[in-house]
């Protein structure tokens, strides 16, 4: 990036989970564990909690929890015990629709006070609880994403922000005439608005959007704020973030480009030694049959691996061309790429515990050294740390690695403005209605 001024890297953390379990003390356990967490977390200044999510009871349980909570809930209730982090909700333009969505996050950015946040994503799994006996193929629902996100753009920007006026009692006064409809027809929604959430303080809540198919890095380039992506390798986080910014340009973005995410996964150590120990426990503990059932989910979910050899190769008829494959092609990509290479599936499999995301193992300034390459190389904008939460490695994130990437100057060490949007130092939006 050629900018003068370079933002510092922002951060982000899962959110935890608000679930009570059925040997919980008491129900409130799960939300009293976010909620500590989520204080930290703030404590410690980073930019925002982010959630993941799943419209599905994952059968072969490769999800681990992801998807027992809704995202959108979860995060109004951390609102209301944080002041300053960002509050990121995945969600599905796929099997959502957009009226509802742009009402619910809207009314996140009201009850946080202007910190909402929304991931889209066009969904790999859960057509089944929506009617459908199988997943859209990916043109159709980067198609229907098109309008989605057209759609929650249009009714934020078409309501005036004078709206709603607080009254003497303390109660709000609202002017239906400053309410304005949008009239939207496209091919998957007719949505005549107006929005009936006024103008939320952030006007639109920051917009992140997931997916690394062809048609997925369209959609990004053009509409995003933020775009997650998983690169596992220096070289492919360079093709990937130039593909990027030749596709914002198309659209008229050369100067305000969607911001890169990576989630980075790692194994930190306070020393090599230990680093060492902790790579080879972790190895040890690998299922390598429900193994064998992650990989292949990884190369689309069509390909049956329960007999392939662990010591060699994956066979060639095993390895689907991308254009067979209509769940997450992005990841697929990844993993037929490292087949291609010659993996074997014990290989497959180790790669697999990371979902083809960046990894990295070792101490607090060997992960350091990774990031500040990709970040300096401008690669990298905000960064996803795992640790938090974790015995293992909480006090090695928040000791070890967070202190030295604020000795380098990396990342912020306060928030940089009082919502999401300014927190992140994106861009001003294009002009709404006053």
């Amino acid at each position: 990036m050629s900018q003068t001024y370079r933002r510092k890297l922002k951060t982000l953390v899962g959110a935890s989970s608000v679930i009570s379990a059925a040997n919980d003390a008491q129900p409130g356990v799960g939300m009293a564990r976010a909620i500590e967490l989520a204080k930290i977390a703030e404590r410690e200044k980073i930019t925002g909690l982010f959630t993941a999510d799943l419209l599905q009871a994952d059968p072969a349980g490769l999800a681990g929890t992801t998807g027992t909570q809704d995202p959108l809930i979860a995060l109004a209730a951390l609102s209301q015990v944080t002041s300053h982090i960002g509050l990121i909700a995945t969600v599905s333009t796929s099997w959502l629709h957009p009226y509802n969505l742009a009402r619910q996050v809207g009314t996140l950015d009201h009850i946080s006070g202007g910190r909402a946040g929304w991931n889209a994503v066009t969904s790999s799994v859960g057509e089944e609880n929506f009617g459908e006996s199988q997943l859209p193929p990916p043109q159709e629902r980067y198609a229907r994403a098109t309008e989605f996100i057209e759609v929650m753009n249009a009714l934020y920007d078409a309501n005036e922000r004078a709206a709603v006026q607080r009254t003497a009692s303390g109660g709000i006064r609202l002017d239906h005439q400053k309410l304005h409809p949008i009239n939207y027809r496209g091919d998957y929604f007719q949505v005549a608005g107006p929005l009936n959430v006024p103008p939320p303080p952030q006007r639109r809540p920051v917009q992140f959007q997931a997916g690394q198919s062809e048609a997925g890095v369209t959609l990004g380039a053009r509409y995003a704020e933020v775009i997650y992506t998983s690169q596992p390798t220096f070289e492919a986080a360079q093709a990937f973030v130039a593909d990027v910014q030749q596709r914002a340009r198309r659209f008229g973005r050369e100067h305000n480009p969607p911001l890169i995410m990576n989630s980075f996964h790692a194994i930190i150590g306070d020393s090599d030694a230990d680093v060492a120990r902790r790579l080879r426990d972790k190895h040890e503990r690998i299922n390598f049959e429900q193994g064998r059932l992650r990989v292949a989910d990884m190369l689309g979910g069509e390909v049956d691996l329960r007999d392939a050899p662990l010591d060699q190769p994956l066979a060639a008829a095993l390895i689907p061309e991308l254009s067979q494959v209509h769940r997450r092609q992005g990841r697929a990509a990844i993993f037929r790429g490292y087949a291609l290479e010659g993996l074997t599936l014990r290989e497959l499999i180790i790669k697999a515990e990371e979902t083809g995301h960046w990894f990295v193992a070792g101490t607090p300034e060997t992960l350091a050294d990774a990031i500040e390459q990709r970040y300096r190389a401008g690669l990298l904008d905000v960064i996803s740390l795992h640790g938090l939460g974790q015995p293992d490695q909480q006090d090695l994130l928040l000791n070890g690695l967070l202190p030295e990437l604020r000795r380098r100057q990396l990342i912020d060490t306060d928030y940089v403005g009082n919502d999401f949007r300014s927190s992140l130092e994106l861009a001003d939006l294009p002009r709404g209605i006053d």
